[in-house]
């Protein structure tokens, strides 16, 4: 009888790789594990399914350094559980605690920024192609219970998506990504599944935390809805995500569509505004707001739906992120910042190797090729690693939600936050030059190659500007 249940359960999580496309022959997947029965699940049955699927695993784990010993244990644990099954190990630390202090962020917030930033790190360098985590149904349920209470549209409510694209990786056929196979799955019936393995997991305590709000609504509030409202409630918020992802698609596709007819260079058109669904509007709005770095709430998309009914020049909305504010013209919308970019972006291509003149910065950038051992003369923090840029980069002023990754620090931090503590002000600031690479941020003025574009030993590329 435990057999088939197992069987069934293997059926169950292969059927859900198949349908969302988690997983193909040839992968390299690091399965991310706590040591949980979640995560110890999860390789447990992805061990059952590699010959089927074709896939090489390895598995990885983030000791967040918040449990003193039980975390040195945790640690322990899973090295034991990769050595058991011959798997590679990848193991990182961190100072969770130290970096939610450092950027006002809850524990559980911090600890996710960083284990993220480590399993984006393994994708970027191309050790890996997906990495695994063990999120369940129950955990799918508590997020859109979550984002319910706090407020949520339909991507909200989308809740955990079973993949998560990381592009930019050394894989050059296909984007690395971040995938959920448990996403179908009951965490009592993983649970039921080791125990008929003889398989042991660890109890993290702090999942009993009722100062945490998810503990409190996954041992309290979801218990009593299915207790007192619908004993399928999990399933049933589950369902809502799986819709609520489809309709946020197509959204996001038809918004897309929309905008370049109604929003350029900072100034939304009201006329052709006032002729969209109403829902459209919205999204119009928001993806407007994103443009420029701005994440707007529900409340503020209102506030600017408003203003754009008003008669031009009544009023204006100035409750908004960083110093924006958005003013009624006789025609349009303006969105202006008091340290907003300059009105004149600059952009300019720049060639691997290959040089080009930037009038705005009053200086010339240049890109050399330096092979593997003419870079021993280098200092590498000037050196990137050429297999991980573009074959084009492109060097212009930095934007509205820019991030890049300095030398020795845990996270990407913002390019505006960057600038402030280097004490750059003025016309210079909204000038100061990047060199982008795909969709990342590789080089800025005044700071040193990141980590994770050092070069490995192969051919390597001296970005430097000179004034013209």
């Amino acid at each position: 009888m435990y057999y088939v249940a197992v069987q069934s359960l293997q059926q169950r999580v292969l059927s859900y790789i198949r349908k969302h496309g988690l997983l193909k022959a040839g992968d390299r997947v690091g399965v991310a594990v706590s040591g949980g029965a979640d995560s110890v699940a999860l390789l447990r049955l992805l061990l059952d399914l590699r010959e089927e699927i074709g896939v090489v695993l390895s598995v990885v784990h983030f000791n967040h350094k918040l449990r003193e010993a039980e975390s040195e244990k945790d640690e322990r644990s899973v090295a034991q559980l990769a050595h058991s099954h011959k798997l590679e190990l990848h193991c990182e630390s961190g100072q969770v605690a130290a970096h939610a202090e450092e950027e006002h962020l809850s524990l559980e917030t911090a600890a996710r920024e960083m284990r993220y930033q480590y399993f984006r790190s393994l994708l970027l360098e191309g050790r890996l192609n997906r990495i695994a985590t063990g999120h369940t149904l129950d955990d799918q349920a508590e997020t859109v219970l979550l984002k319910i209470v706090r407020g949520a549209g339909t991507r909200g409510l989308a809740g955990i998506y079973p993949q998560l694209s990381v592009p930019g990786s050394k894989f050059s056929d296909t984007s690395a990504s971040i995938v959920r196979p448990l996403l179908g799955v009951r965490r009592n019936d993983l649970e039921t599944y080791l125990v008929g393995l003889g398989q042991t997991w660890r109890e993290d305590q702090s999942n009993r935390d009722l100062r945490h709000r998810r503990n409190r609504v996954r041992h309290g509030i979801l218990p009593r809805l299915e207790r007192y409202l619908n004993p399928g409630v999990r399933e049933a918020l589950a369902e809502t995500a799986e819709i609520a992802r489809a309709e946020e698609e197509y959204w996001q596709k038809e918004g897309a569509r929309v905008l370049p007819l109604v929003w350029a260079r900072g100034l939304l058109t009201v006329s052709v505004l006032a002729g969209l669904p109403l829902a459209l509007q919205r999204r119009v709005i928001r993806a407007a707001g994103e443009s420029l770095g701005l994440r707007l709430d529900f409340h503020q998309v209102e506030e600017i739906l408003s203003l754009a009914s008003s008669q031009p020049g009544s009023a204006k909305v100035t409750e908004l992120p960083n110093g924006w504010a958005v003013f009624r013209n006789k025609a349009d919308l303006r969105f202006e910042q008091s340290d907003a970019p300059p009105e004149q972006d600059y952009e300019y291509c720049l060639s691997i190797p290959g040089s080009v003149d930037v009038p705005e910065t009053e200086s010339r950038f240049e890109t050399l090729l330096i092979s593997g051992n003419a870079a021993k003369g280098y200092n590498p923090e000037d050196l990137w690693d050429r297999s991980f840029l573009a074959a084009e980069l492109k060097v212009r002023n930095w934007r509205p939600g820019d991030r890049f990754w300095p030398p020795h620090t845990k996270v990407a931090k913002k390019i505006k936050e960057l600038l402030q503590e280097q004490h750059v002000t003025g016309p210079e600031r909204k000038l100061w030059p990047v060199v982008v690479s795909g969709i990342d941020v590789v080089w800025v003025r005044g700071f040193q190659a990141p980590m994770r574009f050092r070069p490995q030993g192969g051919e390597a590329v001296l970005i430097r500007e000179t004034r013209s």
